[in-house]
């Protein structure tokens, strides 16, 4: 008997992430005290402008279809914000908005990706990179960012890495799940490479440019490396600076070619995003910017109050990340111990589950991030909170034999 399952569905993992997150949602509603530091999604509300905007909208009756890939006006806003915040100058024609930023970097697989190909993809990395890359037909190649070196990609990794089958290499900066963010200088180093292999695209998701912290200066690669402008896609949206999350809209700038590509997959997928949550992009990007450095501030407090803690609990070390809102410490002093009961901590995978059952605080392994042993956090919650979570690993660490 046949499978159900397509064998490129057979080829992915379910995401860690939202696994992790149900988890918690679940055993909070069999009524046990859990705390979930598995989401990334910002706390704070949806600024009250663009809720307006939203319900203007909808009471203007803008509750059509829209074109496939995005208004005429949220376009032109994403145009404003590249040229004002990046340098980069796009056409409209250029703009690609899907619903989220995930369905942009799929929508961009999907249309580029032959069987064979091959995408760097450097780890840690989102769960989802190598995942998409094998549901469009294409090979992850992993390239590790080791922590010694801030969890980035170095050039020689990158140069070693490329053979004649890589199609792109995917950036993330600050990432996820590190929160590690590349300097200009990096970037400059990174292009130097690509500059000798010209079929290599760069996909850079900067989802969480607005998020970084102490005198950081933000780059993206076409900004740095005007020459790769034109194999270039630079993605980005409003879920995680905007507090936009549930709205589901991301954006992409790039080559006309593959604009044009990546619409004609999103008119045989998911045809336009929300029209009302297009709308209130628009005020998003358009609308007052100020509350963005204000809410930075509240998670540059997080972050250190979580590293400081971290730090202090037996067998952990948090190295500080330079944006985003997640740490990623390592377990390394924790291996090979055991929890009361006599459960080995062999692994992160091990530790995340046992410290779930023990003190009922759920973290993301990091196996999933492609770099082990570590654990990834999330702090975009209170530091009430967080506090509380920290007191409970260093509880839970000081516990092991």
């Amino acid at each position: 008997m046949s499978s159900l399952q397509s064998s490129a569905l057979a080829r992915v993992k379910p995401s860690a992430t939202l696994a992790v997150t149900a988890m918690a949602r679940k055993l909070k509603a069999e009524g046990r005290d859990v705390i979930g530091l598995g989401a990334g999604e910002p706390d704070f509300d949806t600024p009250e402008n663009v809720k307006q905007a939203a319900i203007a909208a909808i009471q203007r009756g803008e509750t059509k279809y829209t074109d496939v890939d995005g208004t005429p006006a949220l376009k032109a806003a994403v145009v404003a914000k590249f040229a004002r915040e990046n340098g980069l100058t796009y056409g409209v024609d250029q703009i690609h908005v899907a619903p989220g930023g995930k369905a942009v970097l799929y929508n961009a697989l999907v249309a580029t990706l032959s069987p064979g190909d091959e995408v760097i993809v450097p780890a840690p990395y989102w769960v989802s990179y190598p995942d998409m890359v094998l549901l469009a037909g294409g090979e992850p190649v992993t390239v590790i960012g080791h922590e010694a070196d801030g969890f980035k990609l170095k050039p020689e990794a990158l140069e070693a890495a490329i053979t004649p089958r890589t199609k792109w290499l995917i950036l993330n900066s600050p990432s996820n799940p590190t929160g590690a963010a590349y300097t200009r200088a990096e970037l400059e180093a990174l292009a130097v490479v690509l500059r000798g292999y010209p079929q290599v695209w760069v996909m850079t998701d900067d989802m969480y440019e607005h998020l970084i912290y102490g005198d950081f200066q933000y780059s993206t690669i076409a900004q740095v490396a005007p020459d790769l402008y034109d194999r270039t896609l630079t993605i980005n949206g409003v879920s995680k600076a905007y507090a936009m999350t549930g709205w589901r809209i991301g954006y992409a700038g790039g080559p006309k070619p593959l604009i044009d590509l990546m619409r004609k997959v999103a008119g045989q997928t998911t045809s336009n995003p929300s029209s009302i949550s297009q709308a209130a992009a628009v005020e998003a990007l358009n609308g007052p910017q100020d509350f963005i450095a204000e809410r930075g501030k509240a998670f540059e407090a997080r972050r250190d109050l979580v590293v400081s803690m971290l730090n202090q609990a037996t067998g952990i070390r948090c190295p500080v990340p330079e944006g985003a809102f997640y740490v990623y410490p390592s377990i390394e002093g924790l291996i090979g111990k055991r929890t009361e009961g006599g459960a080995v901590i062999d692994s992160d995978d091990a530790f995340a589950a046992e410290l779930l059952g023990a003190e009922g605080v759920a973290v993301v392994q990091g196996s999933a991030f492609g770099l082990s042993p570590y654990f990834r956090i999330s702090y975009a919650t209170s530091e009430t909170v967080l506090e509380e979570a920290c007191v409970r690993i260093q509880r839970f660490c000081a516990s092991l034999r």
